[in-house]
């Protein structure tokens, strides 16, 4: 199992579990007193394991670590503050799109070891940044925890995949250790469309080209049908955020690439609702037939705090697409999909009930968590009643 935590925690910056304040470096000038350069403030990130660096005017800089907002030790950011940091990691262009768009995502690199995927935004008329730390290093399955089915899913020579879950949940390094691995093991040519590119994958026995929206490709939809063009043997597309990338994810699928991607979607019943309720009513009984046959499975995954040391797990929803499931899709009958999945165990199938009572059973995770994390609590403690029992 996998520490989500991104990094190692250090006694000096890390303070329970509970919202805390750490130290920070800072220099004076003027009457105001200014911030270290960010520079600086990455270090901090880094060193104190954390996984998200929030800059917003109003607030001291925020550090989120094992998912709970740790506030610095210092004043409150200004807005001439955050306009001074945004220049220091965003080029020219960057801020151009941030002061006429609103936000703009790109990637910055770190000390020449660490990188971040950075949101900067606009709100109340001022400038505020999230920066997300990525892992050094792509995570294995093993240490990931990821279900033994995902082995055979990234071998299948066509079909689309797709790692659903909330912002936040791990699905960028789920799908990285995805695409690393068929990177190393199995040598296919790889076509990424990101926005931004997070995880830089260098050549092995496959070939990987990463395309980022907005510098190499307009958007993900043409980026996808650029990439059919390419010959590629396995597409990843960062989120299918509009009804034509899911049509042309569909139909790249269809046509014989392994295609994976993204939904901000929990469970795979309401992320097959999500697709088909995108497309007009008339289209929705061709395109149900068409991702009965094309979508090969669901992983669906949130991050749940560790007991067993800091940092948090992965727990995962697993769906295949059996001839049962295929035939739910067919008929508009996805409510039913849950109870396929809860029956699949032989499939290579498991329920986020299942996978939360088997980390708790592990003194992984508290009991409070399987309950509070479970879409089907009923379902939960019928699990934990079985297994408890049979101990």
């Amino acid at each position: 199992m996998a520490i989500f935590g991104f990094g190692k925690s250090t006694p000096e910056t890390v303070i329970g579990s509970a919202p805390a304040r750490v130290n920070v470096p800072a220099v004076t000038a003027g009457g105001r007193g200014a911030f270290a350069p960010m520079e600086d403030l990455l270090r901090l990130a880094v060193e104190s394991g954390a996984s998200d660096l929030h800059l917003s005017v109003g607030s001291p800089p925020a550090l989120r670590i094992h998912g709970t907002l740790v506030r610095m030790e210092t004043r409150a950011l200004f807005a001439e503050d955050t306009d001074n940091m945004a220049r220091e990691i965003a080029t020219g262009e960057q801020i151009h799109r941030l002061n006429t768009e609103g936000s703009v995502d790109f990637a910055i690199s770190h000390a020449g070891r660490n990188r971040f995927r950075v949101s900067l935004y606009r709100q109340k008329h001022t400038t505020a940044m999230a920066l997300r730390l990525l892992p050094k290093q792509m995570l294995s399955f093993g240490e990931i925890g990821m279900p033994a089915a995902v082995n055979e899913l990234i071998r299948l020579p066509r079909g689309l995949v797709l790692v659903t879950g909330p912002t936040g949940s791990g699905k960028t390094t789920t799908l990285a250790a995805m695409l690393g691995t068929i990177n190393r093991d199995i040598g296919s040519h790889i076509v990424t469309i990101e926005d931004p590119i997070e995880y830089v994958h260098e050549h092995q026995a496959g070939m990987v080209n990463q395309r980022e929206i907005g510098t190499d490709v307009p958007g993900f939809a043409e980026g996808l049908r650029r990439a059919l063009r390419q010959d590629p043997d396995v597409i990843f597309v960062g989120e299918m955020r509009d009804l034509e990338t899911m049509e042309t994810a569909i139909r790249a699928a269809e046509t014989g690439h392994l295609v994976l991607s993204t939904l901000h979607t929990t469970g795979a019943g309401r992320t097959v609702d999500r697709i088909v309720d995108s497309f007009p009513a008339g289209q929705q009984e061709q395109i149900r037939v068409q991702i009965s046959t094309n979508l090969k499975a669901v992983i669906s995954q949130l991050l749940v705090p560790r007991i067993d040391r800091p940092g948090r797990v992965a727990v995962f929803e697993v769906m295949l697409n059996t001839h049962a499931v295929a035939a739910l899709i067919r008929d508009n009958k996805t409510f039913r999909i849950a109870t396929e999945i809860q029956t699949g165990g032989k499939y290579g199938m498991m329920t986020i009930e299942q996978s939360l009572v088997d980390l708790y059973l592990a003194g992984i995770i508290a009991r409070t968590e399987v309950f509070s994390k479970a879409q089907d609590p009923e379902l939960a403690a019928q699990l934990l009643a079985g297994r408890e029992v049979g101990r």
